[in-house]
């Protein structure tokens, strides 16, 4: 059964799943909408055109829907979209989408979001993503599926940060972040490939054996990085997050790519 604390205030017009929960002082807007089994611990309030998927956790304090930090935002109804079983912690804020950005800011299923992270207008995150405490995503971030953002990192507008990549804590990223890398520093640059994530999800030895052998060669010192990039798309054909991670390249924003340090690349 659905429960509603006395003290929260749903207002008419908002659609409640079954098994709903909404805790004390909580507030939601009349154009949400609450999928099945939904909790709002407390104090948390879920504003304008937003969707929230079946199972999905909100703790005290989190700011859901409420209208983009965006100095362009002039009213449109864009919207925000959370997928299912996430959980979203304390003093967590999601912004709903832009005129300029496609009027839509989505969330995948299976997310953590640890107190204080923001995720901004226009993002696009993946599934099973963990953002740590206080990590901040600009406007129009891509983040792939299980990426991790560490704690207080932040990342600029636009920037793509592939499937499985790791974003160590404190880091400041400024371009787009290969599938299964790990970046960190300020500003952040390439330290290798996220082994530990990789083993944690069940990659075959030969898969991660592949990998380290073309970022060893992608990010060598022979030749320029368009024709490494063209011997690592043909050597290793058979691997496929290889050519993930060829194709993420190839079709890289404006941003450009994050690499290893000019003074040397960092072991795999």
């Amino acid at each position: 059964m659905t429960f509603i604390h006395p003290t929260a205030i749903v207002e008419d017009g908002a659609r409640l799943g079954n098994d709903v929960r909404i805790g004390p002082y909580c507030h939601i807007g009349s154009e949400a909408e609450l999928g099945d089994g939904v909790e709002l611990v407390s104090h948390a309030v879920v504003a304008g055109i937003t969707s929230i998927g079946a199972g999905t956790r909100i703790f005290p304090f989190a700011s859901i829907g409420h209208q983009p930090q965006d100095l362009k935002y002039k009213g449109e109804r864009s919207r925000l979209i959370i997928g299912r079983n996430n959980v979203i912690r304390e003093g967590v804020t999601m912004n709903p989408g832009t005129e300029g950005g496609g009027m839509l800011t989505r969330i995948g299923d299976g997310c953590l979001f640890m107190a204080g992270a923001h995720v901004a207008h226009d993002c696009q995150l993946g599934n099973n993503i963990i953002m740590a405490n206080n990590a901040t995503l600009a406007g129009h971030i891509e983040l792939g599926d299980f990426a991790f953002v560490g704690g207080l990192a932040a990342i600029h507008q636009f920037c793509r940060i592939g499937p499985h990549a790791m974003i160590g804590g404190m880091s400041g990223v400024e371009q787009d972040v290969i599938p299964y890398g790990m970046v960190i520093g300020n500003r952040a640059h390439l330290t290798g490939l996220n082994l530990v994530g990789l083993k944690r999800r069940g990659f075959g030895r030969d898969e991660i054996a592949g990998l380290r052998a073309a970022y060893d060669l992608l990010f060598g010192k022979n030749g320029t990085f368009v024709q490494r990039l063209d011997d690592v798309a043909a050597k290793f054909t058979e691997i496929a997050p290889v050519q993930e991670v060829v194709s993420f390249i190839r079709n890289a924003s404006k941003r450009g790519i994050c690499q290893p340090l000019a003074d040397g690349t960092a072991a795999a």
